[in-house]
């Protein structure tokens, strides 16, 4: 079997549309979460979670499967095996114990909070129609921000793929990234 990603697109709560905040400690304070799911359960969770009207963002972008005898365009999480979740952590157990659903990420025992400005910005730029696929996980290279565009505000690895710039975006959190084209005039170089 074989892949090409074709184009993205999103799976989101239609809560998640207005949800803001500034990020605090306190646990009835909705933040962004990684939920960690059983393998290709990224959309029976999503699911799940909008049925119980749970404010979540599932990335999703298109692929070209092929077969020996068939070709079908399928929609993929972009972050496979993960489902943001927006929520007070006070409210976990609500999803904890959806069918499919593993873990909240977690550091020293304690689920660890997203920043905010990641996951609206990647939010932003996927609904502009911004053409991502996933990409291994790079802890080495030159980090570059976003300073045009859809993507404005984030930062990641600026690499060559053929003869086209893209941007390698990585979420520490749950160590995966997607690459994104670029402009290599939008990005400047963090020093």
């Amino acid at each position: 079997m074989h892949s090409q990603s074709v184009t993205t697109s999103i799976a989101a709560s239609p809560m998640a549309e207005g949800s803001s905040g500034s990020p605090g400690d306190d646990k009835d304070f909705p933040r962004w979460y990684a939920a960690y799911t059983c393998a290709r359960h990224e959309k029976c969770v999503a699911r799940q979670l909008e049925v119980r009207g749970i404010d979540f963002f599932l990335p999703l972008y298109r692929s070209l499967r092929r077969w020996k005898d068939r070709r079908k365009m399928i929609d993929l999480a972009l972050f496979p095996g993960y489902v943001f979740v927006r929520m007070a952590l006070e409210n976990r157990f609500r999803i904890l114990g959806l069918p499919g659903m593993v873990r909240l990420v977690s550091f020293d025992g304690k689920p660890a909070a997203l920043p905010e400005q990641e996951i609206e910005a990647l939010r932003t730029g996927l609904s502009q129609q911004v053409y991502a696929e996933p990409h291994p996980y790079l802890q080495v290279g030159r980090r570059v921000r976003v300073e045009h565009g859809p993507l404005t505000g984030l930062q990641g690895f600026l690499v060559r793929k053929k003869d086209k710039c893209r941007l390698v975006i990585s979420l520490d959190l749950i160590q995966r990234s997607i690459s994104a084209e670029v402009d290599a005039a939008d990005v400047q170089p963090v020093h």
